[in-house]
Order: structure tokens, then C-alpha cells, then sequence
């Protein structure tokens, strides 16, 4: 299964799957998740219903593609955690990851549940100020993808429909 971070739905939003211009990109998330494709989690929803936008809306009216924490993600939180400390990070970069940004939560999430995670975040092994999904993934041993390769993987497609003369 694959479980999407936020930048994934704000980056679809903002540009190349607005819901004006792609809706079939939400109707594919739907289908996603009623096909136990795709889902994301909690404190990502918590991040989205915060922008007032139409995404905030698309948000709350869709909770139950946002699965909350449970144990085995919780348990991920202590080796999550230590692996945080053990790098060069910045104490304001291990805040940031540990208190404010749903990052955390979808690694841990990811690790307990063998699911891929999506985001649009790269890899930055040498970085020091922010924690980035993909490093913690690579040392939590969870695999992650972008948007495109998840949809590819998914063999989603997403119709284009003509407008009807008014």
C-alpha cells in the first residue's frame, strides 16, 4: 500500500492535479483507497484541514482515507527517534521532525506497516538543518517514491474529459 505525505496532495493541488484540471486524480485517490491502494494517516490530515483552502475541504470531507496511529506505528517511535539523534542534525532540525511536522509519524507508520511512502521530498544524506523523509526512510528501511512512480506502479489513468460547448 502506498501512504502519501501532505506535499504530495499540496503539490497536486497547487499545480498539475488542481481539482479544476485533473479531478480524475482525486477520483483515482478515492478508487486508491477503497482498493486498499493508498492511504495516508492522521497528523498529515491535521496538516491539511489547517490551509482553509480547498484542499482543507477535500480534507475533512475525506477523513477516512487518513488511517490515525496505532501500536505498531507507535512502536516505531523509539528507533525512529534514536536513528534522529545519532546524526549531525541541528537541535532545530531534530524538532522540527520529532514535534511539528507529520514526517515523523508517516516513517514510523511506513516501517510498521510495510507500506511505500510518498513523497516529493529527495534524499540529502549530508543535510544537517532539516530531516528529510527519504533519509529516514533509507535507516528505517522503508521504501519510498514520488507521485508519478506510485501512479505508474498503480497503472492509474487519469481521462481527460472535454469541456461541452456552453
Amino acid at each position: 500500500m502506498y501512504l502519501v505525505d501532505s506535499n504530495v496532495l499540496i503539490e497536486a493541488k497547487n499545480r498539475y492535479y488542481a481539482f479544476d484540471i485533473a479531478p480524475g486524480f482525486w477520483a483515482w485517490l478515492d478508487h486508491a483507497h477503497a482498493n486498499a491502494i493508498a492511504c495516508s494517516i492522521e497528523p498529515v490530515r491535521e496538516e491539511l484541514i489547517h490551509g482553509g483552502d480547498e484542499l482543507a475541504d477535500w480534507a475533512r470531507s475525506h477523513q477516512e482515507f487518513f488511517r490515525p496511529m496505532d501500536d505498531p506505528a507507535i512502536a516505531n517511535f523509539a528507533p525512529l527517534t534514536q536513528w534522529t539523534y545519532t546524526r549531525n542534525y541541528t537541535a532545530a532540525a531534530v524538532t522540527e521532525f520529532l514535534t511539528y511536522a507529520a514526517d515523523f509519524y508517516l516513517v514510523a507508520y511506513a516501517r510498521a506497516h510495510n507500506h511505500v511512502l510518498v513523497t516529493h521530498e529527495q534524499p540529502s544524506p549530508n543535510s544537517r538543518r532539516r530531516v528529510l523523509i527519504p533519509d529516514a526512510c533509507v535507516a528505517m528501511g522503508v521504501t519510498y517514491e514520488n507521485t508519478f512512480t506510485m501512479l505508474r506502479s498503480a497503472r492509474a489513468q487519469l481521462g481527460l474529459q472535454f469541456p461541452t460547448a456552453a
